[in-house]
């Protein structure tokens, strides 16, 4: 996993400044504070526009407290992981009954937000495995001389298109499909990234973009996937989308 995508709400200023700076020594795994709030309300208005994997909760505020934030966040369907950091103990038994990861009492020592840290990761790892254990896993049907192959969705790197039919290029070959781009494109926004007008990328598998030179004294853009050594080309008009693409690979 990369970065845990976190808020931090606390109505003190100082505790917020605090555990910013001990998020940024932690490595293993990393935290990237997207948000602070200081209050719950704050904190509302940031959940509802903005993907989190992680919220850092006090719990005395003014207003909605963090127990009450809490209990909302359990309702959702895909709830960040919750670590209360709070200078009372007396609410230790009411959290976990909430399903927090962890409950940090301050002052924050550095290791114990680390151990957090790891905790919330383990969580949101096990909680994604189960949901994809339970989604019954869409394939494509490739006909292939006169044989009907079924590949998992999950194993497709890119599509490419090609005169009238797709390279559909998974880590171990390439299969032609009869279909459209656009038509997955549309049908899986949240898995592929539109990379060029000729093909889209799988998010998960993108490992880095970089530069290239395409002999003709210019220079381009490819990306480098997971398991396949080929690179795949990145056209100017689409090169915001895949740099946004590699900071949220969802």
């Amino acid at each position: 996993m990369s970065e845990l995508r976190t808020l931090i709400v606390d109505d003190e200023a100082l505790a917020r400044s605090r555990l910013r700076t001990l998020l940024a020594d932690c490595k293993s795994p990393a935290a990237e504070v997207v948000a602070e709030a200081a209050h719950g309300a704050g904190a509302m208005e940031h959940l509802a526009g903005t993907r989190f994997d992680l919220v850092l909760l006090d719990i005395h505020m003014p207003g909605i407290d963090g127990l009450e934030l809490a209990r909302s966040l359990g309702r959702r369907a895909e709830p960040p992981a919750v670590v209360f950091v709070t200078a009372h103990a007396m609410h230790a038994v009411t959290a976990f009954e909430l399903e927090a990861v962890d409950y940090l009492t301050k002052p924050v020592r550095a290791e114990r937000l680390q151990q957090a840290l790891q905790k919330a990761e383990r969580y949101l790892k096990e909680r994604r495995g189960a949901a994809a254990a339970e989604a019954p896993q869409e394939v494509l049907l490739i006909q292939d001389r006169g044989r009907t192959e079924r590949v998992p969705m999950s194993e497709v790197l890119y599509l490419k298109s090609e005169f009238k039919y797709l390279t559909v290029r998974t880590a171990t070959r390439s299969h032609i499909y009869d279909g459209s781009l656009a038509e997955f494109e549309e049908r899986h926004p949240a898995r592929f990234v539109r990379v060029h007008r000729n093909a889209l990328v799988a998010r998960a598998a993108i490992r880095a973009l970089e530069k290239y030179d395409d002999g003709e004294d210019a220079e381009g853009w490819a990306l480098r996937l997971d398991g396949i050594p080929e690179p795949v080309v990145v056209s100017r008009r689409q090169l915001p989308a895949v740099r946004e693409a590699l900071k949220d690979p969802r």
